[in-house]
């Protein structure tokens, strides 16, 4: 899942994405609207967590921008203002969801899994491929010889390329949905680990590399059972 955090009080965004990330959330940060704007205009985020009062652009104002662009995109307001007035305003500003600071940590966990949720066509409970399985809630991957440790990376990039349902994934599309915005696009770190990934995974292999394209996954026949 890709975050993003526009809060301008810098301790309060760099506490919130240092905890999604622990999360298994790929989350990029910005401390004023307009650089909040910018970010937005460039990738597409499963979720934004958006404070109203920012320096630049307002919330309210980069709320209804990234509504009106891109309704994939969920939005959850974090704010001072707790008001049911506040509540309700910033909901009708298009903000499918709204937090008052301060909050508890696992309730925003919570909340940005299910919008995330919403942003992206609906997955069954697990995901399927073969003898490998896959439970996005969980955050558990199984194998007919049993459980398989993964990194948090190695998780995202294999429940990207199961999602996916056997189309082609390129590596581009998995540093954008796996990894932040300080990955250097430039670097192996993609093939680096699928290839770790792959020896995890064991035999018979079920990541395909389709030269040029990206990768894929196959089914290597019915499920053990």
């Amino acid at each position: 899942m890709r975050v993003l955090v526009v809060e301008d009080e810098a301790p309060l965004a760099d506490a919130i994405a240092r905890g999604l990330r622990r999360e298994g959330m790929a989350v990029d940060v910005a401390l004023t609207g307009d650089e909040g704007h910018e970010k937005a205009s460039i990738t597409r985020y499963d979720v934004v967590l958006l404070d109203r009062d920012l320096p630049g652009m307002s919330g309210d104002d980069l709320c209804q921008e990234i509504v009106a662009s891109d309704e994939l995109t969920r939005v959850l307001m974090l704010t001072a203002s707790g008001t049911v007035s506040d509540r309700v305003e910033g909901l009708s500003l298009g903000a499918d969801d709204y937090l008052a600071k301060p909050f508890a940590f696992p309730e925003l966990v919570a909340r940005v899994r299910a919008l995330g949720r919403r942003a992206t066509p609906a997955a069954p409970p697990l995901l399927t491929v073969g003898d490998v399985e896959l439970d996005p809630a969980k955050r558990t991957v199984r194998r007919a010889s049993g459980p398989i440790d993964l990194t948090r990376k190695e998780f995202g990039v294999l429940e990207v390329l199961m999602a996916a349902k056997g189309a082609v994934v390129s590596s581009e599309e998995l540093l954008e949905r796996v990894w932040d915005e300080n990955a250097d696009p430039f670097t192996t770190t993609v093939r680096v680990t699928v290839m770790t990934l792959r020896k995890k995974l064991g035999e018979p292999g079920i990541i395909e590399t389709v030269v040029g394209s990206g990768y894929r996954v196959r089914d290597t026949g019915p499920a053990k059972g």
